[in-house]
């Protein structure tokens, strides 16, 4: 395998690793390779280079004790050979043999083994290497002499094993080092990225383009990074600013539109119905079917134009004028408004004491009645709806509940939006609705500080709930509305 394809695989497993972690492995691993190619060439040529030596000083040695024997016996010394007292040339891990040619020995060391007949190159014996050099004798007549010179092999060993363990520890060394300058090379190179992330990563969690990148004073391509995201963080801000402001130039338009709106429609309901008095006293036909057809028509338009009117304040941001106002003393009126229009159904308040809330008494009014409109549209005759004002942990809680089909699985968060109309079996005037009551209903709770949701009743049909920020003072009730409510009742049971 080639250097790039291990410095490719390196970088690109594991995949989970830091990139200061891997851009690290990747120097320690390089360092490695070279280590080792450097360590294995050093350590063959530095093992050859001992052995070699090993070897010389063995030839060496011999020629030496050969010429010390032959020294010995005196220069051009007619008579036989004398030979020296071997146990004083030699330590205990060499051995010195004075032998024929055919290996007999004339004379040896102590304890010397058996080192064969004398050879002309280096022999190895068991643990002993033997170089051999021939003996010259005064006499040319009689048969050569040789002297074979032994050493322990393990010595020279011992130490070549310990070269490679000096190198393999270096080795080793070297890479753990590598790796530690890779990591603190690879931090300091990374921290301008991990300002980055850390600038990116709380501007995705605001959400705010306008937050600005850390400034870099390198020119490098971390710096280019930064110039880049920073020149886009100022486009996605422009391009947001533009929206937002395009946006609410037709929120506003939408909420002024729907307000004039209200003068001319105001005073095409009057003179219809001016019209339609008039027309009743000739009697049905035509004309008046048509004025009638004509006043519905304009009376739907109206309650469009009114909750066009309430969302587009609502998305526009105006609030309108608030007071302390009894939640329970709202709802019963709502009741009141709505129970004349709801046939059959038998809605029930159930709430033992006052709940007040911070809110105007129009739009909360409007909101509960939106709630009950719901309930009566949308389930059979019969149906008993529920109405619970309570207190609970701070908020001030409305409960809508009924015992009809129930709002479609998955459909809890979507009932919500603008003009979503259900088609159910039991919807009651199909098509006459806005598809805008539920969303009234959200919009008014948000721009009171709450939250609508909705869900499953107790029976088994839809729940829908209000929680609005709940006050500790009373307010004094009105005598409008005093008038007006209902006095509280606890829900009967359902046996009743």
């Amino acid at each position: 395998m080639s250097a790039s394809a291990i410095v490719e695989r390196a970088i690109a497993t594991p995949k989970g690793w830091p990139v200061r972690w891997r851009l690290a492995a990747v120097s320690a691993m390089l360092t490695l390779i070279i280590l080792v190619g450097f360590a294995a060439v050093v350590g063959r040529l530095t093992a050859n280079k001992l052995e070699s030596d090993f070897r010389d000083d063995l030839r060496a040695t011999a020629r030496q004790l050969a010429f010390d024997i032959q020294d010995a016996g005196g220069p051009g010394v007619p008579g036989p050979l004398r030979v020296p007292d071997l146990g004083r040339m030699s330590p205990a891990d060499e051995a010195i043999r004075v032998v024929t040619e055919s290996g007999e020995p004339l004379k040896a060391t102590p304890n010397a083994p058996d080192l064969g007949p004398p050879s002309s190159d280096v022999t190895q014996i068991g643990s002993f290497e033997v170089a051999s050099a021939q003996i010259l004798t005064p006499d040319l007549a009689s048969p050569p002499v040789f002297v074979q010179y032994a050493r322990n092999h393990d010595d020279i060993q011992t130490t070549i094993d310990r070269l490679w363990l000096f190198l393999a520890a270096g080795v080793l060394v070297g890479t753990a080092l590598a790796y530690l300058a890779g990591v603190a090379v690879a931090v300091r190179a990374m921290r301008p990225i991990s300002s980055l992330t850390a600038a990116a990563r709380e501007i995705a969690a605001t959400g705010d383009p306008s937050g600005r990148m850390p400034t870099l004073t390198s020119d490098d391509e971390v710096a280019e990074l930064g110039r880049t995201l920073e020149d886009m963080l100022r486009s996605l801000d422009q391009a947001r600013s533009e929206t937002e402001q395009a946006m609410q130039r037709q929120r506003e338009f939408v909420a002024d539109a729907s307000h004039e709106l209200r003068t001319p429609l105001t005073s095409i309901l009057a003179n219809l119905e001016l019209l339609q008095a008039s027309l009743e006293k000739v009697g049905p036909g035509e004309d008046r079917a048509a004025v009638d057809s004509a006043l519905r028509s304009s009376h739907r338009m109206s309650r469009l134009v009114s909750d066009l009117l309430l969302l587009a304040r609502a998305d526009a941001g105006r609030v309108s004028a608030r007071q302390e106002c009894d939640l329970a003393e709202v709802t019963a009126g709502a009741i009141a408004e709505v129970r004349p229009m709801a046939g059959e159904h038998d809605l029930v308040l159930d709430t033992a004491e006052p709940v007040v809330v911070e809110g105007n008494p129009d739009e909360l009014h409007r909101m509960v009645a939106n709630l009950l409109d719901n309930a009566v549209r949308h389930t059979p005759d019969s149906t008993r709806v529920t109405i619970t004002v309570t207190r609970e942990d701070g908020w001030a809680r409305l409960d809508v509940c009924d015992d009809g089909p129930g709002i479609p699985p998955g459909m809890e968060k979507q009932v919500f939006g603008r003009f979503v109309r259900s088609t159910g079996p039991a919807d009651r005037a199909a098509g006459d609705g806005t598809g805008l009551g539920l969303a009234i209903v959200e919009a008014v709770a948000a721009s009171h500080g709450g939250e609508a949701e909705g869900g499953s009743s107790p029976h088994g049909g839809a729940r829908f709930t209000v929680r609005l920020p709940a006050l500790d003072s009373v307010p004094a009730r009105t005598e409008r509305a005093a008038d007006q409510a209902p006095s509280a009742r606890p829900a009967p049971s359902r046996d009743a």
